[in-house]
């Protein structure tokens, strides 16, 4: 059973700056590519960022280009989203997610098969 668990969510003031953890159970975590997204209240779950299995190639979403970072750490089998200069359009839950076996890194929800429990970070203004 593969569970994702994510953690360094928090209350922040604008313009600070947040890191986000994720640790995946399973096994062989560097075949996986990892994404993160978030989830506003009253609206849909969106994209933020997707890192590939050997950490390599990255993917951003055009809002969050140049203040987000996300790598990983295979040997900790862990996924990290740095986010910087936080505004508070960046209030959201915010969740990792496991994209397919050998795939590359992808925006699309239904492409991760698993997901954590979701970390809250809140931005006052």
């Amino acid at each position: 059973q593969v569970q994702l668990v994510e953690s360094g969510g928090g209350l922040v003031q604008a313009g600070d700056s947040l890191r986000l953890s994720c640790v995946d159970s399973g096994r062989t975590f560097s075949n996986y590519a990892m994404g993160w997204f978030r989830q506003a209240p009253g609206k849909e779950r969106e994209f933020v960022a997707a890192v590939s299995g050997t950490g390599g190639n990255t993917y951003y979403a055009g809002s969050d280009k140049g203040r987000f970072t996300i790598s990983r750490e295979n040997a900790k089998s862990t996924v990290y989203l740095q986010m910087n200069s936080l505004n508070p359009e960046d209030t959201a839950v915010y969740y990792c997610a496991r994209g397919p076996y050998l795939g590359g890194t992808s925006q699309k929800i239904y492409d991760y098969a698993y997901w954590g429990q979701g970390t809250q970070v809140t931005v006052s203004s």
